[in-house]
């Protein structure tokens, strides 16, 4: 048989398959409950004698063994996020929590002389992509300040671990699949190990790299073909945290309201000052973005705003059904 396309969606493996992940564990996988650029996602159990129910704890992430990204995301979470580092981290930063999906265990497997690659994750719940769409597109002021600190907490723990993310979005933001007041930074597909063995990767543009990632949120630096940096991904950022807030780009729209995205232009300026190997003063940036709010995230429309939200929610719908 003839090897698979790369970047292909895989040929989906047969009901109640049984995967072996390197530390010899036995996962059974469920129904397809999602699926990336080039993988699907499987409910997944520990428990193969019986069923996977339908609300398991766990995914399993497919792909064509000769895919990348599965592979970037693998590495990253075998050198960079092993779940003991994380707890330490949380105790040392007297953090409760950090948005960082739990890794279980990954291997390889074949099904038809076709191979695969896999990963067993945290189940997650549904995407912060979807809660913007539901509100028309934006979020209360005090829920995107709560987000984005949160968010600097999740970046300084995986920058100190030499990895960038390069591709923070709403649709790469994942509730809590048991409670939706935790947040998760997921899909680690396009992480870039930029300081391997502590040593920063020297600034270089190449035009043929030029304008990775997301087109909405590109840092400069990737619109200039240069290698993904710490002050690339709190650039992203803060344009997520000012579509969030004012629901569109680009800035002239936005920056009518200056009393408004104050916390955000001071974030964004501050990230301007940074050099390209700097450390950021990951303190400072969540002081810029005290709202002084605890408790739960606000996931819903801004006041003035649930009309148009319902509105447009309204017309999706319309659409749906004609």
């Amino acid at each position: 048989m003839a090897a698979p396309r790369k970047r292909a969606l895989p040929r989906p493996l047969p009901d109640d398959f049984i995967l072996t992940d390197s530390e010899k564990k036995k996962w059974r996988l469920g129904k397809i409950i999602g699926q990336g650029g080039f993988g699907l996602i499987y409910l997944a159990s520990q428990d193969v004698s019986k069923p996977v129910p339908s609300d398991t704890d766990f995914v399993i992430k497919v792909e064509y063994h000769e895919n990348g990204p599965l592979f970037s995301e693998l590495k990253f979470y075998q050198r960079a996020a092993k779940p003991e580092n994380v707890q330490k981290w949380k105790r040392a930063k007297k953090l409760s929590f950090l948005g960082i999906p739990t890794y279980w265990g990954s291997g390889l497997a074949e099904y038809k002389d076709l191979r695969y690659r896999f990963m067993a994750m945290d189940r997650l719940g549904c995407d912060l992509q979807k809660v913007c769409e539901r509100n028309g597109g934006r979020l209360k002021k005090t829920t995107v300040l709560q987000l984005g600190k949160r968010l600097v907490d999740v970046l300084e723990y995986i920058h100190e671990n030499e990895y960038v993310h390069a591709d923070i979005k709403a649709a790469n933001l994942m509730l809590g699949y048991r409670d939706s007041d935790q947040v998760y930074l997921a899909d680690y597909g396009l992480s870039y190990r930029y300081a391997p063995d502590g040593v920063h990767k020297e600034y270089k543009e190449n035009p043929k790299k030029s304008h990775n990632g997301t087109i909405e949120y590109t840092s400069l630096d990737a619109h200039n073909g240069v290698a993904p940096s710490r002050r690339g991904d709190l650039q992203i950022l803060g344009f997520c945290l000012l579509h969030w807030l004012c629901g569109s780009l680009p800035w002239d729209n936005v920056l009518k309201n200056p009393i408004q995205v104050q916390e955000l232009a001071e974030f964004l300026i501050y990230v301007r000052t940074l050099d390209y190997d700097d450390k950021p003063d990951y303190k400072l940036l969540k002081e810029l973005l005290d709202c002084r709010v605890k408790g739960e995230l606000d996931l819903s429309a801004p006041e003035g705003h649930q009309r148009s939200a319902s509105k447009e929610s309204s017309k999706r719908e319309k659409v749906r059904t004609k």
